[in-house]
């Protein structure tokens, strides 16, 4: 027994307090097989709770806090679906957990804050938010960390109301306030001394925005740790900014040498490197199916998926992400098999576009349910596709050093906000025909110049072309500027006066979650 997708509203859910009136019935099947994942959940956040040092750092760091809700943002972002949707976000979303409770493990047990393990701290290179940590292929012994990432990232997704403590912390030290609420967060953090203290040495890039950029600077006097900064080129095309590229790679890898006194192998690389590959491979597959006229995940279940394995966790250094990439497969191909469709009613596709708000990662969801909008995939899975040299030859040791360049200048917030004109507006065209999308949701941050300085041609490009174009503001991290239901007016104002379309279910249009989780 199994109720449909979209029979029941999910509007009723809500009545504005943090958390819902009662949990979705989907039917026997379906309701029994989330519970299952919600107790496994449960259980994997025990074991994490009761590791000791896990414990002292649950009550040292504030923000630690947050991840109460960590249950609740699973259920947020398998709302609604049903059958093989519901068992492919519960694969992408529960490993996502399980891999953000190991790397917190992995923080905590070396934290110097907390009496962690000296050995294991420096065994640890610091990566800020926007490094790709294949830049430690080469270093088996090694384990790159990203402490942003516990302390603003996953948060922000898990809780909205997570991180303007520390924005207001950066401001009161003199950030502007119209400065990118990310680069804020970090250095609030900082600022509080609210940082894990791990590492031996840290790597910067410049691969973000000139917020970003000026934060480095300021997070090096709160840590205290030899730091390096890869200034990654935007354009490679050209055969002197490639051996620009390589040689600021070059750079890195002796700097992480001199600090901790490990050496680059290149049997470590290229290993990593074949996995790495195999990814993309799957990734590439998957990208077909999203192609097809029965797309089965939406674009927030995959972009967080794949963030999590192509610059945040330990990607490639784990044959445990093939695994999880298969079972997707197979899900995908079943449902695509029995042509499952993924809201009740669909009516659009959506290429989405722009960084999306961090608090509010089931928005597509919400699309899908509101109106119908199917979103097919995101300009972060867009980044990166190449398969990279994955043999130990002569050559390839020359030409893995050009590799890792092109995968920084090809990073999430790189290539596609911040890379120039071909990347971040003509290839929007291209990936609407190649998706078959009628619609683009472009995500507007408000603090972001660079896609925002592009305002005017994405509309004339877009009538140009037929295509749909719904602007959606928000403040990245802050939803004291935007809220979801900004976010959520703006879908409804253009789909009633511009489409005229009623919504699939009326309930959704207005939904009183300014305060949930």
């Amino acid at each position: 027994m199994r109720t449909k997708i979209g029979i029941v509203s999910s509007g009723k859910l809500y009545d504005g307090g943090r958390t819902k009136t009662q949990r979705e019935w989907r039917g026997l099947s379906d309701s029994w097989y989330d519970y299952r994942c919600w107790a496994k959940n449960w259980g994997r956040l025990v074991k994490f709770i009761t590791n000791p040092q896990c414990f002292k750092g649950f009550f040292r760091y504030r923000w630690m806090l947050d991840y109460l809700a960590a249950i609740d943002f699973i259920d947020r972002c398998t709302e609604g679906t049903r059958g093989n949707q519901l068992r492919i976000a519960h694969t992408q979303y529960d490993f996502i957990l399980a891999q953000l409770i190991r790397t917190l493990t992995l923080l905590f047990e070396a934290d110097q804050r907390i009496g962690g393990s000296k050995g294991k701290s420096d065994k640890m290179v610091v990566f800020d938010e926007n490094m790709m940590e294949e830049l430690l292929f080469g270093f088996p012994n090694l384990v790159d960390i990203c402490p942003q990432l516990c302390g603003v990232f996953a948060r922000s997704a898990v809780a909205q109301h997570s991180a303007p403590f520390y924005i207001d912390k950066a401001e009161e030290y003199g950030i502007t306030g119209d400065a990118c609420t990310m680069p804020k967060a970090e250095l609030g953090i900082a600022i509080e001394d609210d940082n894990p203290e791990v590492g031996k040495c840290m790597l910067h890039c410049n691969t973000s925005c000139d917020t970003s950029l000026m934060g480095n600077s300021i997070e090096d006097r709160r840590y205290q740790k030899p730091a390096f900064a890869v200034a990654a080129p935007e354009y490679l095309e050209d055969d002197l900014i490639r051996e620009y590229g390589a040689d600021e790679v070059k750079a890195a890898i002796r700097f992480v040498e001199e600090q901790t006194g490990e050496k680059w192998d290149w049997d470590a690389y290229f290993a990593n490197m074949r996995l790495f590959n195999e990814q993309t491979r799957r990734f590439l597959e998957i990208l077909e199916m999203q192609k097809a006229a029965y797309p089965q995940v939406p674009e927030n279940n995959y972009a967080l998926h794949r963030d999590v394995y192509y610059t945040r966790m330990m990607n490639a250094q784990s044959a445990e992400y093939l695994a999880v990439d298969d079972k997707l497969r197979k899900l995908m191909m079943k449902g695509y098999e029995r042509r499952e469709l993924m809201c009740r009613e669909p009516r659009h596709r959506a290429l989405m576009w722009g960084v999306q708000a961090e608090f509010y990662t089931n928005f597509p969801n919400w699309l899908m349910a509101c109106w119908g909008i199917v979103p097919i995939t995101h300009f972060m899975n867009l980044t990166s596709t190449e398969i990279y040299a994955d043999t130990d030859t002569p050559e390839n040791r020359e030409q893995a050093y050009y590799d890792l360049a092109h995968l920084m200048m090809n990073m999430v917030m790189r290539n596609r906000s911040e890379g120039g004109f071909r990347y971040g507006v003509d290839d929007v065209w291209r990936f609407c025909e190649e998706f078959h999308c009628d619609m683009i949701i472009l995500y507007e941050q408000i603090a972001c110049k660079a896609l925002t300085g592009y305002h005017g041609i994405y509309e004339e490009e877009a009538m140009k072309r037929g295509l749909h174009l719904v602007w959606v503001t928000h403040s990245l991290l802050d939803p004291r500027k935007a809220s979801r239901q900004n976010m959520r007016d703006e879908v409804n104002r253009y789909m009633r006066t511009v489409l005229n379309e009623e919504p699939l279910d009326p309930a959704l249009e207005e939904i009183e979650d300014q305060n949930a989780w």
